[in-house]
């Protein structure tokens, strides 16, 4: 019983994007990839430019670590509920020597903390209620105590319906506070082509095509939305924003060393769609190459059960 129940906890760590080791009509797909109980990942996008009316151009790589831990709360027969609490530290490294020139992206602190909670309805054997949501604080701690960053929040809802083994489909409703107030459709569509072969869509976030080389490596072509925003104190004492949204397409690999530990390397090209800057900042380059390494734990439950 213990068995079964982890294993469902394990099946919701990522809802939407991982093969659950359930069996028959569960979330998600034969050869999707693996669940993940830990994970840190480190990011580096090199190359940004920007420059204002005091200082010349200057080059930025921007660079960033991302750490989570998803915790099971709540089990249910027919729902289950789990905590993901997450931290993320971010720095753009001035690439050259001496002091940065730029005073207004200077002396930046820029962290992020807070919790994501995710909720897994059965509603009949075929049909499921998907429900996340986030809370998170993100600023430059080194001018705004933390107390006083603005609380930023999203929430999803998904219905999601099995059609077989190898297709599933969904639709939903996003809402999120973080600059302005926003409310997005969400289309997800997850498909399997052959034993080996699929495409993986949670629009508006991600969308992807996957090819297993094994039962341990997955190769995949993937654009995803990228977002970053940070509460900043400006030069006349008033809170701004540093905030970038990009979209990320590239080649992913995905390998599973053993039974609890994975790596995923990826590498492309960050295309910036739009930034928030501080004032007096011109943007003269956003868009460049960029790559990540993960390094993650699988759920040490449910294991034994081979992936199909």
């Amino acid at each position: 019983m213990i068995n079964r129940y982890l294993g469902f906890v394990a099946c919701s760590l990522t809802l939407l994007n991982s093969y659950c080791f359930a069996q028959d009509l569960q979330p998600g797909l034969p050869g999707m990839g693996p669940s993940k109980w830990i994970t840190i990942e480190h990011t580096q996008a090199p190359g940004a430019r920007y420059r204002s009316a005091n200082s010349e151009t200057q080059r930025y790589t921007q660079e960033d670590i991302y750490v989570r831990a998803w915790v099971p709360v709540l089990h249910k027969p027919k729902y289950a509920v789990i905590l993901g609490p997450h931290y993320r530290t971010e720095q753009l490294e001035i690439n050259s020597s001496g002091e940065n020139p730029m005073h207004q992206m200077s002396n930046w602190k820029l962290r992020s903390m807070g919790v994501d909670m995710k909720s897994f309805f059965t509603l009949n054997p075929s049909s499921f209620l998907i429900l996340a949501s986030r809370l998170n604080k993100s600023g430059s701690l080194a001018n705004i105590p933390l107390r006083d960053v603005p609380l930023n929040y999203s929430f999803t809802a998904v219905y999601l319906k099995k059609k077989s083994i190898d297709k599933e489909i969904g639709f939903g409703l996003m809402a999120s506070k973080n600059q302005n107030f926003n409310v997005l459709p969400v289309f997800v569509f997850n498909y399997n082509f052959s034993p080996k072969a699929g495409i993986e869509i949670s629009l508006p976030r991600r969308i992807s095509y996957r090819y297993n080389l094994s039962s341990k490596d997955i190769l995949s072509f993937r654009s995803e939305a990228v977002s970053r925003s940070y509460y900043i104190a400006e030069n006349n004492n008033e809170t701004g924003q540093f905030r970038k949204i990009d979209m990320d397409t590239g080649v992913m690999y995905n390998r599973q060393i053993n039974k609890l530990i994975g790596v995923e390397l990826f590498a492309g090209y960050r295309t910036n769609i739009s930034n928030t800057l501080p004032a007096g900042v011109v943007p003269i380059k956003t868009s460049g190459f960029t790559a990540s390494v993960e390094l993650y734990i699988r759920p040490p439950f449910g294991l034994s059960k081979k992936s199909k």
